[in-house]
């Protein structure tokens, strides 16, 4: 039987960055086992690749704080390249309620450190875009730090660097069983062999409830589909244009290459593992793209060319990080809740000093562990795109 110091399921962006920091601290026999014949074919590859700090709660805006300095330095650290651009999120409020909450999340911010986040008034927003209907909007919130990644080539440029430090990945294996004994988690059984092991971290995204359901793990993330459809090329809207969001119903576009990359969040969305695109979908979200932004009433669309991926949630919109209760050496690292891209770095880091070393200084660990559900301690995350 081989053998692994870790085993990490999945090798998406999660399961890449936690390779990259464990081997990066040391510790090179380090096992990534993916079901696919590729990397990035679950929802890695299907994100929209927004990183952004502008949260309402101390702890994700602590791991953004960790992660889009990380992606800012990526290529200079590993000499692989992921795309962070700088462009920034702008949050446009339709009215008192979301200026209030804007301002509440400012004061955080600053707080915990984020230096370039700022309010600004109705009036500049219609200045910076007057391509927008703006006769509604009275403000909003900006931070030029925020900005996109292209997240299949920060998964690559993480795993090949583990790669090139020791960590193995293992394709088209799937995951068929754990071992345990006294002791814990004692091994791996997938369809490419069996693995020795200590200590597993699950980072099967959408998939996740069912890898711990093997470790006799009731873990609460489910899967929800997310649909993104892609512009022709589109020259009548700044491509230096921020992501911007209408909190009036959640629509959010990107400039995305010669085009643009538009989503919203469809509150008649039901759970599932459902990742076809539905073409109905296309006018629901033309609708509020030309409201906004007029001139997006002649943008062109080839919805062959949309998509659809999974997000994975949890309860409280809060990943879940760390040691599962009652079973010593199954790691859990789920339930991103979209935020999977944005926040690998930090996670990666998290996982790997609880790992090696019981603890982290990066976050209060405890705040996002799996007990939080059976003891009430669940922390709303508002600020979800």
């Amino acid at each position: 039987m081989q053998t692994a110091e870790v085993v990490i399921i999945g090798g998406g962006i999660v399961g890449s960055s936690i390779a990259y920091h464990l081997t990066s601290a040391g510790c090179r026999n380090v096992l990534v086992v993916e079901r696919e014949s590729a990397q990035g074919k679950g929802s890695t590859g299907k994100s929209m690749g927004g990183v952004r700090a502008q949260f309402s709660t101390p702890v994700n805006i602590q791991m953004s704080l960790y992660s889009i300095p990380f992606y800012a330095s990526f290529e200079e650290r590993l000499g692989y390249p992921c795309d962070y651009r700088s462009q920034g999120y702008l949050f446009c409020a339709t009215n008192e309620n979301h200026m209030t909450y804007l301002r509440a999340n400012y004061e955080k911010q600053l707080a915990m450190g984020l230096k370039h986040v700022q309010l600004i008034d109705g009036y500049e927003i219609r200045r910076r875009f007057p391509q927008l209907r703006g006769d509604d909007i009275v403000g909003g919130s900006f931070c030029s730090t925020d900005g996109f990644v292209d997240p299949y080539s920060a998964m690559n440029g993480l795993m090949s660097w583990a790669a090139d430090h020791g960590a193995r990945l293992c394709k088209n294996s799937a995951v068929t069983g754990l071992a345990r004994d006294e002791h814990g988690i004692a091994g791996v059984e997938t369809t490419a062999g069996s693995f020795a092991t200590r200590k597993v971290i699950n980072c099967a995204g959408a998939w996740a409830a069912g890898v711990a359901a093997i470790a006799g793990v009731d873990l609460p993330v489910e899967p929800l589909r997310r649909m993104l459809v892609p512009s022709e090329p589109f020259e009548q809207f700044p491509h230096s244009a921020p992501m911007i969001i209408d909190m009036s119903n959640g629509f959010h576009f990107r400039p995305e290459g010669r085009g643009f990359l538009l989503a919203w969040n469809d509150p008649e969305e039901t759970p599932g593992f459902k990742t076809e695109f539905d073409p109905a979908f296309i006018e629901k979200i033309l609708t509020r793209a030309a409201d906004r932004v007029p001139c997006f009433a002649d943008l062109p669309v080839n919805p062959k060319r949309a998509w659809a991926g999974l997000y994975e949630m949890t309860p409280d919109h809060h990943p879940i990080l760390g040691e599962a209760p009652g079973v010593p050496g199954f790691f859990l690292a789920n339930g991103f809740s979209g935020h999977g891209v944005m926040h690998a770095p930090a996670t990666g880091k998290i996982l790997s000093d609880l790992i090696l070393y019981g603890e982290t200084e990066l976050i209060d660990a405890s705040l996002l562990n799996l007990a939080r559900f059976s003891e009430g301690r669940l922390i709303h995350e508002t600020a979800v795109l």
